[in-house]
């Protein structure tokens, strides 16, 4: 028993000593492996691979998982890699999770090695020059696979089909021949089998994806394409929709000259007696109900008019549990001075919105935000504004202004507002597309659905044109927003950015509202009177630099990857590898590096260091546009902020 209790210590310490060893072993296999590479392919003199420095922390675009045991992640996009890759090579990094050398010179053969890691579920592969075959042995884990514009032959392996997990798949432009299979993938979201050489009909599993998706193969038929023509030797009928034999109708051979005149006269009388009475039946009855639906309508509208008066004239019910939410402040005799803007359809007053069920939306540094679904339906956002120290006057005038200013298409109008002395409430119309931040940031992890590029593109360019507007207002007064950040950029569910908050900052000067979004905030301001556009600017330069890294400013407690942004992607694209701050959601779908890297350049030159040499907002929406747009190139937006105008 002592030897066994003197024992057991050291047993102990052999086997922890023995998994050690297993799991070096598992890092010097990957290490080896990609040292193998890495000889093998030639490359750009800026990869720092080397057998003597750590592969987890210095081995650029290598990732290991969290206990630095095993590589997962290999980021390699426009390196310069040249050649094919060798066997026993990448294929041996049996924990690989995440695969992108796209945009290199890559050839040869796809070697099914790489593709059927069994671990492997992000592979992006395009713009090389791939030939040969499309692998048949292909890992169940795959999510996304973007093999597109590449030299492969060869028709889609039947093995697609059981990708229960895939959710990308892009093959065009390549020389891809033979039939589709059909694709009975629940995951498959994005699609694109565009300028191959396909045939036959698309199946109908994917019927559903654009035209876009299999445009550019002659040889292939069916919707969302051309009809696929039917070739019939002879008109002989279905027997599955041939009429059954009977007295009626009469089958009579028809020859070629009189088949097109010839019709079987009772078949015709028969059939058209039926069709009468049924048409007769089916009109009297539709009549019928639409008089009941109409009676019906009428009951309810008088109905609920007469509540409406009761309505307004009786104590609201259940008022106190919501006044807790945004209207604690409000005293009973100011119950009906709630403001609307002219334009504005809204018809409820100020009761019905301390009536209504209210939802938090989120805190930030001007106030609460509340969902408000009020009685009739109507679902309006309210902000209750806190450390106001504005008086009554200035107040109302400030938000004549912010209803002004409001007009532009990409500003979100301010609907309404109440003024007391303890309460502070400003009503806006509710945007079902949420916030940039919660697009962003919200819910990441398995089963989340990440924001496409085509979609941030579009919705960085509302935000600033509203900014630009603001900015280009014809007051003489230089207008600035103060507190832009991804929480004030609400979206619509087509991905139309707005800009929010516009025309708050000056009611709510205090140290404490600067320090709450020190993220966006630029070096120069120290106090909200030394805001300009130009810091404007630097904000919106932070803001796209979180577009494209996925990683939150300072200023948000609770989210772990938390950086000063502009300090840390000078320091990564310093090292002159640029890719390295782009965000994995994105280079898991479908995007342009080159517009990314665009993108990339306009941020860097908003967050310049010196206000003086950053762009202003309108320079800032020209460059944008470019990006998508080159026709735009040396046009003014100036002249287009004011167009681009409505009415609340």
């Amino acid at each position: 028993m002592k030897f066994q209790f003197y024992a057991a210590p050291f047993v102990l310490l052999s086997i922890a000593l023995c998994l050690f060893g297993l799991v070096v072993a598992d890092l010097n296999s990957d290490r080896k492996a990609l040292l193998e590479f890495f000889a093998s392919v030639p490359h750009a003199p800026r990869l720092n691979w080397n057998k003597s420095t750590p592969i987890c922390t210095t081995w650029v675009g290598v990732t290991c998982n969290r206990n630095g045991t095993r590589v997962i992640g290999i980021h390699l996009p426009g390196i310069g890699f040249k050649g094919s890759i060798p066997d026993n090579s990448l294929g041996k990094l049996d924990a690989l999770r995440i695969l992108s050398l796209h945009s290199n010179g890559l050839r040869g053969n796809l070697s099914s090695e790489i593709l059927s890691i069994p671990s492997l579920q992000y592979v992006n592969l395009q713009k090389n020059n791939f030939s040969g075959l499309i692998p048949s042995s292909i890992s169940p884990k795959l999510i996304s696979l973007d093999i597109s514009s590449n030299n492969l032959s060869g028709s889609i392996p039947p093995a697609f089909q059981n990708l229960s997990r895939l959710t990308w798949l892009y093959l065009q432009n390549n020389s891809i021949s033979g039939t589709i299979p059909d694709f009975n993938l629940p995951s498959l979201k994005y699609l694109n089998l565009s300028y191959n050489n396909l045939n036959g009909s698309i199946p109908n599993s994917i019927k559903s994806f654009p035209y876009t998706s299999f445009v550019g193969n002659s040889l292939l038929c069916g919707p969302p394409l051309n009809h696929c023509s039917t070739i019939s030797p002879s008109p002989s009928p279905s027997p599955s929709f041939s009429p059954s034999p009977s007295p009626f109708h009469v089958h009579q051979p028809l020859s070629p000259a009189t088949s097109q005149n010839a019709r079987p006269t009772t078949s015709r009388s028969y059939f058209g007696l039926a069709s009468i009475l049924a048409l007769a039946i089916g009109g009297c009855a539709f009549l019928s109900l639409l008089v009941l639906v109409i009676c019906v309508c009428c009951v309810k509208k008088k109905k609920s008019e007469r509540s409406g008066v009761i309505k307004g004239k009786t104590p609201c019910a259940g008022k106190t549990e919501v006044s807790k939410s945004f209207g604690s402040g409000v005293q009973k005799s100011e119950k009906n001075k709630l403001f609307f803007f002219e334009g504005c359809s809204f018809s409820f007053d100020l009761e019905d919105l301390l009536k209504a069920s209210a939802e938090v939306l989120g805190k930030g540094s001007c106030g609460t935000t509340y969902r408000a679904a009020l009685e009739d339906g109507t679902t309006v956002v309210v902000k209750r504004l806190r450390e106001v120290l504005a008086g009554k006057r200035e107040f109302e005038q400030q938000m004549e202004f912010v209803g002004r200013i409001g007009r532009h298409l990409n500003v979100m109008p301010l609907r309404a507002y109440y003024y007391s002395k303890d309460e502070k409430l400003l009503v806006y119309d509710y945007m079902p597309g949420g916030s940039l931040f919660a697009l962003l940031h919200g819910n990441r992890g398995v089963g989340r659905m990440p924001l496409e590029w085509d979609s941030r593109i579009k919705i960085a360019l509302g935000a600033a044109k509203g900014i630009a507007s603001l900015h280009s207002d014809h007051t003489g007064s230089k207008l600035t927003h103060g507190n832009i950040k991804s929480s004030n950029v609400l979206t619509t569910q087509e991905h139309d950015g707005y800009i929010t908050d516009v025309g708050l900052t000056p009611l709510m000067s205090s140290p404490s509202t600067m320090s709450r979004a020190n993220g966006y905030r630029a070096p120069e301001v120290t106090e909200p009177r030394r805001i300009t556009q130009k810091s404007d600017v630097y904000s919106f330069g932070v803001l796209l630099l979180e577009m494209l890294t996925g990683k939150t400013p300072l200023g948000y407690p609770g989210y772990d990857d938390m950086v000063d942004l502009p300090r840390w992607v000078r320091s990564v694209v310093r090292e002159e590898w640029t890719a390295e701050v782009f965000d994995e959601e994105l280079l898991r779908g479908q995007y342009v590096e080159e517009e990314m890297v665009q993108m990339l350049q306009i941020a860097l030159a908003c967050v310049t260091k010196l206000a003086d040499n950053r762009p202003t907002m309108d320079e800032v929406v020209r460059n944008i546009e470019e990006i998508r747009h080159p026709e735009f190139r040396n046009r003014t937006t100036s002249s287009e902020s004011e167009s681009n105008v409505q009415t609340p």
